[in-house]
């Protein structure tokens, strides 16, 4: 019995020894320790607010770094590992941690909505650029383009003034387009049927024509005055017929008598002169560059770019 008694008292107290050191640090261990992590969980609590305020506001550093958490400067009986702790006291313990955690949460949740911020404008930004781009593109195009035409207008104003500038120069020299020559009877002045034919085909082909005159000349093999003055009267003839007839301008027309005067072609060839045989009239159609200006005025206007 004595045995027993001895062997019973060193167990109870050792099983009542963690009960009395629990006990002793929940009363001022315990009091102390929870004013301590309530004071603790009011600052992290405070601190995360204003990490939150300075995050949200204009002016935020989002460089600046939150402050470690400290431990608890007083200690109980177990230290920090106690292992008869209640749950109100690892709640205690764990409370700071766990309000870092949500400032952590706090603040990577407010990086997040910056960096998209910043990604939508960088976004917006390149649109912007590629849109101003396109349009300067457009403009250098359409500036290529307009160039491009001023250089063909350009181009056809020169070929212009060149044709202009040599049609002027030869305005007075007129060439001989087409000839045609009628035949009178001797002392007979009327236009026989062959010759008014004739000079239809002449006045078809100067319709709607410019820059040409009618040069008609009479022949007669009579000499001295008489010859001249009857052949005065066959190209009096011909000229009535053209501007009665055909309404050619009178003063497009160049009227001469010769007489017996030679031949103009033989002349022209170098021949001796010989007097003129029977009663004609030579009707010569003579025409300068003023009608190859306007075709080339015409052509010009056609190939300028719209």
């Amino acid at each position: 019995m004595t045995y027993r008694l001895l062997f019973s008292l060193p167990l109870a107290a050792a099983l009542a020894l963690p009960g009395v050191a629990q006990q002793s640090q929940a009363t001022p261990a315990d009091s102390t320790q929870s004013a301590q992590p309530q004071a603790t969980q009011q600052q992290p609590a405070d601190q995360a607010a204003q990490t939150t305020t300075n995050v949200n506001s204009p002016t935020a550093n989002p460089d600046k770094q939150l402050e470690p958490l400290k431990p608890p400067e007083r200690e109980g009986f177990w230290g920090r590992m106690n292992p008869f702790a209640r749950k109100s006291y690892v709640n205690r313990q764990l409370q700071p941690i766990r309000d870092r955690e949500n400032e952590l949460d706090d603040l990577t949740a407010s990086n997040s909505r910056m960096l998209k911020d910043v990604d939508a404008r960088a976004t917006a930004g390149i649109q912007r650029a590629d849109q101003h781009a396109a349009l300067a593109d457009q403009h250098a195009v359409d500036a290529a383009n307009r160039a491009q035409q001023a250089n063909q207008t350009a181009a056809a104003a020169s070929n212009h003034l060149q044709s202009v500038s040599q049609v002027v120069e030869n305005l007075d020299q007129y060439q001989s387009a087409s000839q045609v020559e009628i035949r009178f009877r001797p002392g007979a002045t009327v236009l026989s049927k062959n010759a008014k034919d004739a000079l239809d085909q002449l006045a078809q082909a100067m319709k709607d024509q410019k820059g040409y005159v009618v040069e008609v000349q009479g022949f007669t093999p009579g000499r001295g005055t008489a010859g001249i003055q009857q052949s005065q009267h066959l190209a009096d003839s011909v000229v009535r017929y053209l501007v009665i007839n055909h309404q050619i301008p009178v003063y497009r027309i160049y009227e001469l008598g010769l007489g017996n005067t030679q031949m103009p072609a033989a002349a022209q060839q170098g021949d001796e002169a010989k007097p003129a045989h029977g009663s004609r009239v030579e009707v010569t159609l003579l025409k300068n560059g003023l009608d190859n200006l306007g075709n080339a005025t015409q052509a010009s206007s056609m190939s300028q770019p719209q």
